[in-house]
């Protein structure tokens, strides 16, 4: 089965052709950098990145800009509150954010563009859209036209008759149109400013990602992507500009958006006290929580965080490691018959994580392969496999969660400088409990157990795995 991604423009899944052949070109909003990262930005980050990932174990070269907007009204607007310079305070949170993205294990974009370092292209294209007669010029601020361009509303499927002005559009009696947006906005004293052919000023908010686009991956690209939340205005507005600017379409090729987060039911907001940083999140939980409860749904559904979720999020990603322990000290192999189940439920776990994944990466149903994978190993071990015979399943299944969908598994393997330690430590365990001294049997797990080393005893023998 070849990819098939579900295109927000069209609202159809369609089969995936790049514009140049082994090549990807993708480009994922970034944040307006005036906070701390919350749990959405998180969301965006790792649904984007397992997409990147699965691209490139698909053999793609993908090449993935996402973009910082380091001038902005609330960029200002928090400066003025903190009584700091603007770029000052974008730099501060671009730098907590990149920490963020580290902590997420969030592979690095090809490239990060910021706002302001990209004037030029911008206001080379704001003044050929003027020039082509689909921007104009109000006391130094520049507008896009939208009823110039006949194609303006098909992502959204909104009519530019019904449209008023909405979120991040400005209510201006200067405007042609309500729906008409702001390329570039004249100085007010106190803001940042660049020159331009119409006054100082800086960028609207649309026209930075169009620019962007065109510097770092050329007219036309494969994957835009984003949340929900942006189709209108924003990524609306981006096809206007974009192609009434090139005159080529589509500009994007399949319009990628997210789900949005909701906490407990309920969007979001510091009103409503569910506000939830990254931060917040990582200094209760570990990253792979997160991305565990993000692969148990579909990327394009709303993604519902809560206590019970969490838990979930957090047995689903033991039992994937569980399966990753090693054999048991005393295998001495399982029969024929174990070994070709467990062959078998390898390749199934392969072709059915695929198919999954090709059918608009679907990781829930992907990841309900790795789980069959996971009972056929953990069968094989408890039959007397060894370490030869689990190696090769517990491999595959390393590959397809770790390389595609980011989990850290190998935390869990016996492997490093501390398991011949603990391997002589379980030995002599083991010689105290056939002497019946319990107590002293008993010390050694508990002391393990304080040094994140779970000891567990089974019919075959006493294993271990970190905690």
């Amino acid at each position: 089965m070849s990819l098939r991604i579900y295109n927000t423009l069209t609202r159809r899944k369609e089969p995936f052709q790049t514009l140049e052949p082994g090549v990807v070109r993708m480009y994922v909003c970034g944040p307006t950098v005036y906070d701390n990262a919350h749990l959405g930005h998180g969301v965006s980050l790792l649904v984007y990145d397992i997409i990147r990932r699965y691209l490139e174990y698909k053999g793609y070269q993908v090449r993935h800009v996402m973009n910082y907007t380091d001038v902005d009204d609330k960029i200002i607007q928090r400066a003025r509150e903190l009584g700091e310079d603007p770029q000052a305070l974008a730099e501060r949170y671009i730098q907590a954010f990149e920490q963020n993205m580290r902590d997420l294990g969030v592979r690095w974009p090809t490239v990060q563009p910021r706002v302001t370092r990209e004037i030029d292209w911008i206001v080379r294209m704001v003044q050929g859209l003027v020039e082509k007669g689909f921007g104009y010029v109000v006391d130094g601020d520049v507008f896009f036209d939208v009823s110039k361009d006949p194609d303006y509303g098909k992502l959204s499927g909104r009519k530019v008759e019904d449209m008023l002005a909405g979120a991040r559009v400005e209510v201006d009696e200067r405007k042609r149109h309500p729906a008409d947006f702001a390329l570039w906005k004249a100085s007010k004293p106190g803001e940042p400013a660049w020159e331009s052919p119409w006054g100082p000023g800086r960028p609207g908010w649309h026209i930075e990602c169009s620019a962007m686009n065109l510097h770092h991956l050329g007219e036309q690209i494969d994957i835009h992507g984003g949340g929900r939340d942006l189709i209108f205005p924003h990524h609306e507005n981006e096809i206007a500009q974009s192609e009434c600017y090139t005159g080529k379409t589509p500009f994007v090729r399949y319009w990628v958006h997210n789900g949005m987060l909701l906490v407990r039911g309920e969007k979001m907001s510091k009103s409503l006290g569910n506000f939830i940083t990254v931060n917040d999140f990582l200094q209760q939980h570990e990253a792979d929580v997160l991305r565990m409860l993000l692969l148990q749904a579909h990327y394009r559904s709303p993604i519902n965080y809560d206590d019970a979720r969490l838990q979930q999020a957090q047995q689903a990603l033991e039992r994937l490691r569980g399966a990753m322990r090693p054999a048991y000290p005393e295998a001495q192999g399982a029969d024929a018959a174990t070994l070709q189940a467990l062959e078998a439920e390898q390749r199934a776990a392969v072709q059915g994580f695929e198919a999954a994944m090709d059918d608009d990466f679907n990781t829930a149903v992907a990841l309900g392969h790795l789980f069959n994978l996971v009972r056929a190993i953990n069968r094989a071990r408890d039959a007397g496999a060894t370490a030869a015979q689990l190696a090769p399943a517990q491999e595959t299944l390393r590959r397809l969660a770790e390389d595609v969908f980011g989990l850290h598994l190998t935390p869990e393997t016996v492997t490093g400088d501390i398991a011949p330690l603990v391997e002589l430590l379980l030995e002599v365990r083991q010689e105290l409990r056939r002497a019946r001294q319990y107590a002293l049997a008993d010390r050694i797990r508990d002391g393990l157990a304080a040094l994140g080393i779970v000891v567990e005893d089974t019919p075959q023998g006493s294993v271990w795995r970190r905690a």
